[in-house]
């Protein structure tokens, strides 16, 4: 007599594979950061710091000598976080300099409410002078990666460009204020982006305070006398 088979207890479906052989694009949604309850890829603060820390290693390494993954491993993120918001390193570079433009936007809000007279400007300038001194890691960034910036164009990045030298022109072009205040407010400009942009590393041993108020009372004196 033939005996029948034994048949196994055991469940037949094959045990679930270990997270680290998963594909590392389905972990995007399920990233896990340092620390109890970090945020996952999506959370809002995570581009930041991603922006953060890939600034930190271009002006360290340069642009071209970083890597996604070494940026990746500063954050202790998998390169898949990193995907979720940039697809690319190109991606970040462009963000970056993008930071630039957030300088002029609320300049641009209040001169856009009514005539802008020399004294509105000297107010415009110091608070852009405070918001510039607040991202001095910019300016060094620009200066170590000028090669890799001169790539980009992208046609978001262009046209506010072209929006804000336009909004400057019409300021200084404008008849209703005086010739000699609108010849002052321009150079007032100046002073600003050559104090802090153009300058690189010169004053890189300054504290802000000290920049900062150099740079207050040479635009009073341009724009007042």
């Amino acid at each position: 007599m033939t005996q029948a088979p034994a048949t196994s207890s055991a469940p037949s479906s094959a045990p679930t594979p270990d997270a680290a052989g998963e594909d590392e694009e389905a972990l995007v949604s399920a990233v896990a950061e340092p620390g109890p309850g970090a945020p996952d890829a999506a959370h809002p603060n995570t581009r930041e710091r991603i922006l953060d820390a890939a600034l930190d290693l271009f002006i360290e390494q340069g642009f071209d000598g970083t890597s996604l993954r070494q940026i990746a491993e500063k954050l202790g993120v998998t390169k898949a976080a990193l995907y979720y918001h940039f697809e690319s390193k190109e991606d970040i570079l462009l963000a970056l300099h993008m930071r630039l433009h957030a300088f002029g936007r609320d300049a641009l809000l209040q001169m856009a409410e009514g005539p802008v007279t020399i004294e509105l400007w000297g107010e415009l300038l110091d608070g852009l002078v405070d918001q510039m001194l607040a991202q001095r890691k910019i300016f060094l960034f620009h200066e170590r990666n000028q090669a890799a910036l001169e790539k980009l164009h992208r046609e978001d990045h262009d046209a506010e460009h072209e929006d804000f030298q336009n909004k400057f022109r019409q300021v200084l072009g404008d008849k209703a204020v005086p010739f000699a205040d609108r010849v002052r407010m321009a150079a007032s400009i100046g002073v600003v982006f050559s104090g802090l942009f153009l300058s690189g590393e010169a004053f890189a041993d300054e504290t802000n305070d000290d920049l900062g108020e150099q740079l207050r009372q040479i635009i009073h004196n341009v724009l007042f006398g």
